[in-house]
């Protein structure tokens, strides 16, 4: 393999599943062991969040990419090796809807690139399309089992970030996998009062939000503008649990990427995301489960939007709109159809 000013790009998806693991510890255990083989890595590693109504997301839906700083053919096939070993290792496999992808590139960023890992991160694609650009750039990519990881592994590596955010993660010790998170919340307060809004999303209406509420190996993960800002939050946190390892990535979390502008409601369609302007039609109303519904019309038609209950105190702005009320509507189209 000739390498592009020395840089090997990779990335990998889809090695989580809804019971355990995560992609991006995946990624640390792999930095880890190439580092101490002497390899050089260039940059940040970087959490991509694809698009988050995907129908076969596991669950934050993020693949991962970095560069690597190779010179010579040994260490590229070597680093491969230790690569491939890990996510093979690592995987959750035996999940049927885990299927991981790994993408090998050495060449620029082509916009042919840049525009597939837009796509992937805003529409659905195709893991056809992901293996025709692969195949038409010279990546190399390696699937396990259906290899749906492909998609977001090659999008990770191409994505364009103008506007980007951090994250750091500190993840757990094994033995401590699927037990209660030991984080002290008064230290979480404490950090989001002496760091907001450098970091953001700690708090929800109160509660501590920094931890997953699955049994995966993340203890805790906290969302900044800078690497500086993220370093003095994790300085403040006061975990009563072992900390096996810290990674912060460069992502596009909380960019909107995700989001496109549309100017027609009938050109809307499932598994995307939109920001579209209409009037309200109809008065807000409370359904099982907290929700609240409202629909929305333009000249071209008319849809059903929502505010799930999760999204709480915000359902109390939506509850005040009347017929009539021109607003701007920030959301994606699941299964149901309806824009939330």
């Amino acid at each position: 393999m000739q390498l592009y000013n020395n840089i090997l790009y990779v990335g990998f998806d889809d090695t989580d599943s809804s019971s355990g693991m995560c992609t991006t510890y995946v990624c640390a255990v792999v930095l880890e062991k190439l580092k101490s083989c002497g390899m050089t890595l260039k940059g940040e590693p970087r959490l991509i969040r694809l698009n988050p109504f995907a129908p076969y997301k596991t669950r934050g839906n993020g693949a991962v990419s970095f560069r690597l700083v190779l010179d010579n053919n040994q260490t590229i096939r070597r680093a491969k090796q230790i690569i491939l070993d890990t996510v093979e290792e690592l995987s959750q496999l035996n999940d049927p809807r885990t299927n991981p992808g790994v993408v090998f590139y050495q060449g620029p960023m082509t916009r042919d690139l840049k525009e597939y890992s837009m796509k992937t991160v805003q529409c659905m694609v195709t893991l056809e399309e992901a293996e025709t650009l692969a195949q038409k750039i010279g990546a190399e990519i390696v699937k396990y089992k259906n290899g749906r990881g492909v998609i977001g592994a090659l999008a990770a590596i191409g994505c364009p970030l103008p506007d980007n955010t951090y994250e750091l993660i500190a993840y757990r010790e094994v033995n401590n996998y699927g037990k209660v998170r030991r984080i002290n919340e008064d230290s979480v307060r404490l950090m989001d009062h002496e760091t907001y809004p450098e970091t953001f999303d700690n708090l929800d209406e109160g509660y501590m939000a920094i931890t997953p509420h699955t049994p995966c190996p993340v203890l805790y993960g906290i969302r900044g503008e800078t690497k500086e800002a993220l370093y003095r939050a994790q300085e403040l946190i006061r975990s009563e649990e072992p900390i096996e390892r810290v990674m912060v990535f460069l992502t596009n979390q909380h960019t909107d990427m995700h989001l496109q502008a549309i100017d027609r409601i009938a050109g809307i369609e499932k598994y995307q995301c939109y920001v579209v302007k209409g009037v309200v039609n109809s008065n807000p109303h409370v359904i099982e489960g907290g929700h609240v519904i409202f629909n929305l019309k333009d000249e071209s038609g008319e849809m059903e939007c929502a505010a799930y209950e999760p999204t709480k105190r915000f359902r109390d702005s939506v509850r005040e709109l009347a017929p009539g009320d021109e607003v701007t509507i920030y959301g994606g189209i699941g299964n149901k159809g309806t824009l939330n």
